[in-house]
């Protein structure tokens, strides 16, 4: 391999990184702190591409007003589902969650393409970027396209905004005090119910945004999200569950290493992640940047 193919398929696998990186951060925001494996995640990013494209269609709004209106519309849909049917299920056995996340988003693929179908007369639609990020840049050692370098940016900033607001902020104390120890946190005054539906509306809105940069590379269908979201899981077992650095970081080495490897030898391409959980998972079960159970 050249150095200008391997160049190119690093930054293709920075791109699938971004969106690998955010939609693990939103799945280790979520656990971190309800101890929820969210399956629905990949349906929520699914949603996040589909109401941009609804609301192009049915409002004329373009990718700058649908990139913040979609990611809030799927963190109030998260707020729905968090207060109308997760809470319920708090303290029972985690595959009661695990079975109802799982299916709501067969419920939620059928019910998007349906609505395609009949609505839009469509089971697949193209999504346009922004006439701003059209065309390619020169970086000097490769030529990219303008939108798949703000996928990277915009990324990039919003997990690193994430993980400050988490761990640097007020706002990330009471987060992290409320998932260690609630009652202890209730004491004080701190609403932790609330917080625990803002936390999850924020991993929903994280999901959202992913699909809606997503859109414009991919194209917007109903099960855009089944795959993905496999691979998403592996990155988070990966980093570590509940790391949200881990997240970060993991997703875009397992986007680079999937792309790079998917060049040097294309049988592999499905599988290399899932070669790589093993054997960190051999080696350090707690993920390469999560605590040992016991430290918890």
């Amino acid at each position: 391999m050249n150095t200008q193919l391997l160049l190119i398929q690093v930054f293709n696998g920075l791109v699938n990184g971004a969106f690998y990186a955010l939609l693990s951060l939103g799945l280790a925001v979520i656990f971190g702190m309800l101890r929820i494996v969210n399956f629905m995640h990949g349906a929520l990013y699914m949603l996040g591409a589909f109401a941009a494209f609804a609301l192009g269609q049915l409002l004329g709004l373009g990718f700058w007003p649908s990139l913040i209106l979609a990611p809030l519309l799927v963190g109030l849909l998260g707020v729905v589902l968090e207060r109308g049917l997760l809470s319920r299920l708090y303290g029972l056995e985690p595959s009661y969650n695990l079975l109802l996340t799982f299916g709501l988003t067969l419920l939620t693929q059928d019910l998007v393409k349906q609505v395609m179908l009949s609505r839009f007369a469509v089971s697949s639609a193209p999504y346009s970027p922004p006439e701003v990020l059209s065309g390619v840049v020169n970086l000097g050692f490769v030529v990219f396209p303008k939108y798949r370098l703000f996928v990277i940016a915009l990324s990039l900033v919003v997990c690193l905004l994430t993980w400050f607001v988490i761990e640097k902020t007020r706002v990330g104390a009471i987060i992290r005090a409320s998932t260690e120890n609630p009652v202890v946190t209730r004491a004080f005054g701190i609403n932790v119910s609330l917080w625990v539906t803002g936390v999850f509306a924020v991993g929903a809105a994280l999901a959202g945004l992913a699909g809606v940069l997503a859109a414009p590379i991919y194209s917007v269908e109903p099960y855009m999200g089944a795959e993905l979201i496999i691979t998403t899981f592996a990155v988070v077992v990966i980093g570590g569950m509940g790391s949200i650095m881990g997240s970060v970081v993991t997703g875009f080495a397992v986007g680079v290493l999937a792309a790079v490897g998917a060049a040097v030898y294309p049988p592999i391409a499905n599988t290399l992640v899932f070669i790589l959980m093993a054997l960190v998972l051999l080696v350090r079960p707690s993920g390469l940047f999560g605590l040992p159970e016991g430290a918890r």
